[in-house]
């Protein structure tokens, strides 16, 4: 089975005609389907796919790795672009009031900038599960990431505004895409607020494969302190996955990081990468 996976929208662009913005958007194509993961923060998904002569009308189904309006501030405009009903699988807690809670800083809304009767009436169809979903053959989402690993943490700054007040949020909305190869699973990343280890090792126990192939996306280490950077390093060795293509909130310093530790296996997945496998 021949798989593409090309980056629509990323922090960083791979040249000039390309736009880059913060958030995260990635097209799966198949053969068998087609399934945009995460949209984005607003035009950028939906300009490159029309620069990189991705026809949005032909895919299948959307997912949403969490609500962050990073990853889903897009969905109007591809909506706008696909003119159809389409299936968005997502977590229920999607809808809840997530605001980033910093000190010094206002309270900040941070969850879908769109309201859901907006989107149905352009054309989303809501599936809202905390298991996971068989999206295509060979392909599935995670559902909810446990948390097994000691050192990943969700950042403490996260929260959900209940009729009580604030609660903390500890992103059980968050979840990955893998897809079954002869080669090894290929996990697709959003942001991985619950851990890239911990989302690791539950598609192992989701798949029964042990074989990682490729990993790609947001690992969410933007903050990490040095000692969750190299237990990370050291689980990823351990996991022996050749190609890491991390990007968006994994932050330069830790990429370069990466970079240097994994080598060639290594790749900086900018917004117009494609990333070819079979």
């Amino acid at each position: 089975m021949a798989i593409r996976i090309t980056t629509l929208s990323e922090n960083t662009a791979s040249n000039g005609e390309i736009l880059a913005e913060w958030g995260l958007s990635i097209l799966i194509e198949t053969g068998q389907a087609n399934i945009l993961f995460d949209t984005g923060k607003s035009i950028s998904a939906g300009h490159n796919a029309d620069t990189l002569g991705v026809d949005l009308g032909k895919v299948d189904k959307i997912v949403l790795s969490h609500s962050h309006g990073d990853h889903t501030g897009g969905l109007k405009e591809i909506l706008r672009k696909m003119r159809k009903e389409v299936e968005i699988v997502a977590h229920p807690d999607v809808w809840d009031a997530k605001y980033a809670r910093r000190p010094g800083e206002a309270d900040r809304y941070i969850g879908i900038p769109s309201r859901r009767y907006e989107l149905e009436n352009m054309g989303a169809r809501f599936h809202l599960t905390r298991e996971p979903v068989t999206l295509a053959e060979n392909i599935m989402t995670t559902g909810e990431v446990p948390m097994v690993t000691d050192y990943e943490k969700v950042d403490s700054a996260l929260f959900i505004k209940v009729e009580a007040g604030w609660q903390p949020d500890t992103v059980a909305d968050d979840q990955a895409i893998i897809i079954s190869t002869p080669s090894g699973l290929v996990v697709i990343l959003g942001c991985a607020h619950r851990g890239i280890i911990n989302t690791l090792y539950h598609a192992q126990k989701l798949t029964g494969t042990d074989k990682i192939h490729t990993v790609i996306g947001g690992s969410h280490l933007l903050d990490a302190n040095e000692e969750r950077l190299w237990l990370t390093i050291a689980a990823l060795r351990e996991l022996d996955a050749p190609r890491l293509g991390l990007c968006h909130c994994t932050g330069q310093s830790a990429a370069c990081l990466l970079a240097q530790e994994f080598g060639e296996g290594f790749f900086f997945n900018r917004a117009g990468t494609i990333t070819d496998l079979t």
